[in-house]
């Protein structure tokens, strides 16, 4: 008698679901054959023009990234296992699969049906879509830098890893979205163990050989059990939490189609949190601007962390690449070096938006007080540079005695590499609306490439930090490469001032004083 009546039950809620998608797909302003022709012809011609001609080069030509043996590769297989888990873990956190439009969430929780009714079958479907999507950018990038796939019995294997590896990735995702802050915390403490132990078990018991099947064997049972438990979660789901989630997320993909894709990103910034007292002294004044963008940064205690981490990290790829000498490794350790020190900047502060706020809004009372830039940047610059010198001196005592005392050269290339990637991060934090001229067509033999542009500026900081330390790591002189990284520093803050209008706005009070 029960599963008769749970039956109807079941079917009654499937037909209801579909009426809803079904009026939904027929909504005004939806997506047109012509515009899907038009999505797949682009593909098609990236897929002609730039596809098919590198993976003809990478075939022809020997690997970037040789694998010696199999069990060489098994450690750096479950390393990305874990990596790859968490990273989905923490995108299920700020957009997980479960996100729908606002209006038509809105519709399903008016209803009575339970939310593994409604958001069940696009989880599902967005998870294939994901694996298949990172399946697909997994094994093409393993091709294209690595001999894995010269051999058939390596690319069974490594194919079977890969599968694996996205399998455990799209459930992650899902996980880090249904299940609370504990729960992703124990999976990503399961997820480094189980990592760690099967890199262990291919170098004893399997003596290296069949380690990434051992690995594919294990990614294929983890995902299978995270897939269920995390689809079991869906009817526990907080739709409150996941109502917010997806108005952000239609406000973000608003700004990321206006072409303003830093204020979408800024979006996803975590509110701070207690500590408010410590502003302020005992007699109610504001404390120092060191102590004050200290005080700031520990109220959002996740950005403060992974900010120190890349500080330290780059900090120390930064002067390991400078200090090294010339070629292709310490060039690619100097250049993401700069990057991680690029992203911790921007993760150490919130008083860059202040900056940027001060410089465009108009003041509400009267004059803007002096030292503006120093208030706002004194902290930012203070834990940039205290994370690059104490990554950098635990990289240097690691190599002590530098060779050929090229210690001053280091520390001068490491000095204008931080100061290069302050005014990067100083000029993409001034960016304001997207500017008009950008979207004129720029019509060439290979198409359109005004996009190429518009692309570039979304990412203006961080492609002068990679173009600008290429440059000086191509300069053979460190005085010149010095010198060209500070001229090359003060065209970017030149450049950010004049976005916000503040250089303008300066000269014309400096003359009309005089």
């Amino acid at each position: 008698m029960t599963t008769h009546s749970i039956a109807p039950l079941d079917s009654d809620a499937r037909t209801r679901v579909h009426a809803v998608w079904h009026r939904y797909a027929r909504r005004g302003g939806r997506a047109t054959v012509r515009g899907r022709a038009y999505a797949v012809y682009l593909v098609a011609l990236f897929a002609v023009f730039y596809l098919v001609p590198v993976v003809y080069a990478a075939s022809t030509s020997p690997a970037l990234l040789p694998v010696g043996s199999l069990a060489g590769a098994t450690p750096v297989a479950c390393g990305l296992a874990a990596a790859a888990c968490w990273c989905a873990q923490l995108a299920g956190r700020f957009w997980g699969p479960l996100v729908l439009q606002p209006f038509l969430l809105h519709v399903f929780v008016s209803t009575d049906l339970s939310p593994a009714h409604y958001l069940g079958a696009i989880a599902r479907r967005r998870l294939v879509y994901a694996g298949m999507s990172t399946l697909l950018s997994v094994v093409t990038t393993a091709y294209l830098i690595t001999d894995l796939f010269d051999r058939l019995d390596t690319a069974l294997q490594s194919l079977a890893v890969a599968a694996g590896l996205c399998a455990v990735a799209s459930a992650a995702w899902l996980w880090g979205q249904v299940r609370a802050v504990p729960d992703n915390l124990l999976l990503a403490s399961a997820a480094g163990a189980v990592a760690l132990i099967v890199t262990v078990l291919s170098r004893t018991a399997l003596d290296g050989g069949g380690g990434l099947w051992l690995v594919a064997g294990v990614l294929a049972t983890a995902a299978v059990c995270l897939g269920r438990a995390a689809f079991r979660s869906i009817r526990t789901v907080d739709l409150g939490r996941l109502a917010r989630e997806s108005a952000r997320a239609s406000q973000a993909q608003a700004y990321a189609w206006t072409g303003t894709l830093h204020h979408a990103l800024d979006l996803y910034r975590p509110e701070p949190r207690g500590l408010t007292s410590a502003l302020l002294r005992s007699d109610g004044r504001l404390r120092g601007h060191i102590a004050q963008g200290a005080t700031r940064a520990l109220r959002t205690p996740g950005r403060a962390l992974a900010a120190a981490v890349f500080l330290l990290i780059g900090g120390a790829l930064l002067t390991l690449g400078a200090a090294g000498p010339t070629g292709i490794p310490a060039s690619l350790s100097w250049v993401a070096g700069s990057v991680s020190v690029y992203l911790g900047s921007g993760w150490v502060s919130e008083t860059w938006r202040g900056l940027r706020d001060e410089l465009t809004l108009a003041p509400l009372f009267g004059e803007r007080s002096g030292g503006m830039l120093a208030r706002t940047l004194a902290w930012p610059v203070v834990a940039v540079v205290t994370g690059v010198v104490l990554g950098g001196g635990l990289a240097i005592t690691t190599q002590w005695p530098p060779h050929g005392g090229r210690l001053v050269n280091t520390a001068l290339l490491a000095a204008a590499s931080t100061a290069l990637v302050l005014s990067a991060r100083f000029l993409r934090e001034m960016k304001l609306q997207l500017p008009l001229e950008l979207l004129l067509p720029i019509i060439t033999p290979f198409g359109d490439l005004s996009g190429l542009r518009v692309l570039v500026w979304q990412f203006d900081g961080l492609v002068v930090v990679v173009i600008g330390i290429a440059v000086m790591g191509a300069v053979s002189s460190p005085l010149g490469a010095t010198a060209l990284g500070i001229g090359m520093a003060a065209c970017c803050i030149w450049t950010g001032l004049r976005r916000t209008g503040w250089a303008h706005r300066g000269l014309l009070s400096r003359l009309s004083r005089t």
